[in-house]
């Protein structure tokens, strides 16, 4: 049901980071569900967390490790280890104690990475024992695979890669991410790796990792839920022969960012491309606020609604749920007479109710493409924010309602 989803494009490979894979036989046997990542010894690391108050335990020790040394990511699909105690981060240690004495690296410079079913211990047995097949196939051009290898109920992998030449050197960014449901992230997505070969110091990545998380991961919802094990981790090997970057300016941080926002965007967008069950993609677009606040508040009331969501799946131009939506949204003084509704380019409603000239075949059209854009005007200022999101379909109901089975 993925809306528009191409197929992965060509992942550059980022020098100093190498992926592998195995089978773990988690959740179904046969499958690659052991993701083991490499960084190059002096590598930074950045990382924003779910902020879920049932945090998993793989997020808790990431928290606690990612400022240090990180040397290997390891990330299993097919359980969360979610809601699991104490148990649940002596497992997760011990797994990543595990890696640690196989590769020779300090246990803490190993982060634990886990999604899948919540609340079910981690099958530790299974994970050590798959640990030295994904060692052995450790690859720097081996991006596909760990795409595919961090899946759950995605229906395709995701990943996306950038190139830009600075001073006659080539630095790369590459990243894949997975999610399809319990995605409204609060901080980025279920899961998502980016990697490039430049320097740049650890504060620096820190917030440049922060300001793009806010511009993609944190502009989508599929369901309105916020999981409980998101990571993104954005990782800088400095195998590129350039400065190391100490500060947010200059002409090579720009084009850095320029590249991680691109890429962040592109897996943001792909994940609610194959979001569950989705027929639809939409962007809600909501400009003439007073504030950015505002605007989010409203684009996500829109986003999240599940009567607007059906009528997305419908095909039908129930402009008066969306009205409803923006009208609940809490924004303080509402003038509804100065807020008008778009889809696309065709004004369904203005001033606060139907627009001059409006008629139900127009909006039927309109809402039968595949992907849509969905224009909210508040009329009380220069603000706009967007965010981009599904409708909710029969599909989504099953396959939620057969997630344990």
């Amino acid at each position: 049901m993925a809306v528009g989803l191409a197929p992965l494009p060509k992942l550059h490979p980022v020098a100093g980071f190498a992926l592998g894979t195995a089978c773990a036989g988690i959740k179904k046997p046969g499958r690659q569900d052991l993701v083991v990542m490499r960084c190059a010894e002096g590598s930074t690391v950045a990382g924003v967390f779910t902020q879920n108050a049932f945090c998993a335990a793989p997020v808790q020790l990431c928290q606690q490790r990612f400022l240090g040394a990180v040397r290997y990511l390891l990330t299993n699909s097919g359980n969360a280890n979610a809601a699991t105690g104490a148990a649940g981060l002596a497992n997760a240690g011990q797994v990543c104690a595990t890696l640690a004495q196989l590769a020779g690296v300090a246990p803490r410079s190993v982060l634990p990475f886990s999604t899948g079913v919540i609340g079910e211990p981690l099958p530790v047995d299974k994970i050590e024992a798959a640990l030295p097949a994904a060692l052995k196939n450790l690859a720097e051009d081996n991006w596909p695979a760990a795409a595919s290898g961090i899946m759950t109920t995605d229906t395709q992998p995701k990943g996306a890669s950038r190139q830009f030449v600075h001073q006659g050197v080539t630095v790369t960014v590459t990243g894949i991410s997975k999610g399809a449901g319990m995605i409204r992230p609060n901080m980025a997505t279920m899961l998502a790796y980016l990697a490039t070969d430049a320097k740049v110091a650890q504060g620096v990545l820190q917030d440049l990792l922060k300001g793009v998380m806010d511009k993609s991961f944190n502009r989508i919802s599929i369901d309105g839920d916020c999981s409980t094990n998101d990571s993104c981790m954005l990782i800088a090997t400095g195998q590129a022969p350039l400065p190391e970057i100490t500060a947010a300016s200059g002409a090579l941080y720009a084009a850095l960012k320029q590249a991680v926002e691109e890429v962040a965007l592109e897996l943001a967008w792909a994940i609610v491309r194959d979001g569950e069950g989705a027929s639809k993609f939409v962007t809600v677009q909501v400009n003439g606020g007073s504030c950015q606040q505002e605007c989010l508040d409203v684009a996500f009331a829109v986003a999240h609604s599940p009567l607007v969501k059906t009528a997305l799946f419908a095909s039908d131009p129930n402009w008066g749920r969306i009205l409803c939506a923006v009208g609940y949204a809490g924004v303080a003084r509402l003038d509804t007479g100065r807020v008008s509704l778009y889809i696309g380019d065709l004004c369904i409603a203005q001033g606060g109710c139907r627009a001059e000239g409006y008629t139900e075949e127009q909006g039927s059209a309109a809402m039968r493409e595949e992907e849509i854009l969905l224009r909210i005007d508040l009329g009380r200022g220069t603000c706009s924010e967007t965010v981009w999101t599904t409708d909710l379909s029969y599909d989504y109901v099953k396959i939620n309602a057969q997630y344990r089975s």
